[in-house]
């Protein structure tokens, strides 16, 4: 799922480091002029909302599965912006003054949206209009976003080439792996705080974790720039063995790719993404139809289906055929850990820092 990729690296824009005061204005009227596609609405109509998510395969399902068949039929008409996190991080900030801002929902992945909440960019939401709230996994349960889809970190092999399935992070530093460890570039914060599972350290301590990736340097580890490449070497076996999240793994495997995936004993993190009203929406009304209707089940199973991530609800698991669901839900066996968003808030720019500067230097 390219648009992904692609949103992450826009978050890093935020978090890499201060801008200089010329790039900054570049980023901030790069992320004012961003245009919203709909034709045939004016800015007051209270059942016009503007959604900014991903583009590509986000935007294809979610309007196949939420936008066409629930909302249209209701008068409710869509704009869509086709952003990534870091530009949508910056139009919130800039219009935050606003009585009215330009988007009514918002689309970004958990650790973004926690940034977001800290910053006081989101309302917090009336639970009573969320018709599915209950039914979200304790977990992910949040007054200032809903989850939409999420998927554990695991990891991820080549059975050709590797004989005995890895039963935790640790394994991935045994010599005979050498350089066919593969990493990818934007989750360099899961990368690090795996590392620190392994190294004695702990979702909220990543330090252990420099040291143990060090390591990793000097056996060759492979970084690559996005999950495509990633995994395109896990097919031809330049790369044996990935750390990714299991919905990646689940569609190569679907679509033809030799891969075998294993959960980790020290535990996985489960990864969320999911939805965000901004304090200053124009329609908070059309946004909480949006809510409900990109968390029905029907949607659910369909978007899931696709993008081979889990749902947020029971009913919407149950709601998936069960060929699919079978490989969705997750064995008895796998740790599930909660992910210190607050550690990260405080920290993400200089993990990032380090990666750069001392990992992939």
């Amino acid at each position: 799922m390219r648009s992904s990729d692609d949103g992450r690296r826009g978050a890093r824009a935020l978090t890499a480091g201060a801008p200089s005061r010329r790039g900054f204005g570049a980023m901030l009227a790069a992320a004012l002029a961003a245009g919203v596609g709909e034709s045939g609405c004016n800015a007051d109509d209270s059942r016009r909302f503007v959604l900014s998510s991903y583009g590509g395969d986000t935007k294809k399902y979610l309007e196949a599965y939420a936008i066409e068949p629930l909302l249209k039929p209701k008068g409710i008409r869509t704009a869509f912006e086709s952003s990534f996190d870091g530009p949508r991080k910056l139009k919130l900030l800039a219009e935050r003054r606003l009585a009215h801002g330009t988007y009514d929902v918002v689309h970004d992945q958990a650790s973004v949206l926690y940034e977001m909440s800290k910053r006081h960019l989101l309302a917090e939401l009336d639970l009573a209009r969320l018709g599915f709230y209950r039914d979200i996994i304790p977990a992910l349960r949040t007054t200032y976003a809903v989850p939409m889809t999420c998927t554990p970190r695991v990891i991820l092999y080549n059975p050709a080439k590797v004989a005995r399935r890895p039963r935790s992070y640790a394994d991935l530093w045994n010599p005979a792996f050498g350089n066919k460890i593969g990493v990818i570039d934007p989750q360099y914060a899961a990368v690090i705080a795996m590392a620190a599972l392994v190294g004695g350290g702990s979702l909220s301590d990543y330090e252990p974790g420099k040291a143990k990736l060090l390591e990793l340097k000097r056996a060759g580890v492979r970084i690559y720039p996005e999950w495509s490449n990633l995994g395109q070497a896990l097919q031809t076996g330049e790369c044996w063995v990935g750390v990714g999240t299991l919905s990646r793994g689940l569609m190569w495997r679907n679509a033809g790719v030799p891969i075998e995936i294993a959960y980790p004993e020290e535990g996985s993190v489960l990864d969320w993404w999911g939805f965000g009203i901004p304090k200053n929406a124009r329609n908070p009304g059309a946004a909480y139809e949006f809510l409900n209707a990109a968390l029905s089940d029907g949607a659910q199973a369909g978007y899931s289906s696709h993008m081979w991530s889990a749902p947020p609800t029971t009913s919407g698991l149950a709601a998936i055929a069960e060929p699919i669901r079978r490989q969705l839900q997750l064995p008895s066996s796998a740790k599930i850990l909660p992910l210190d968003e607050d550690y990260l808030y405080r920290n993400d720019a200089s993990l990032k820092t380090w990666w750069d500067r001392a990992f992939k230097a």
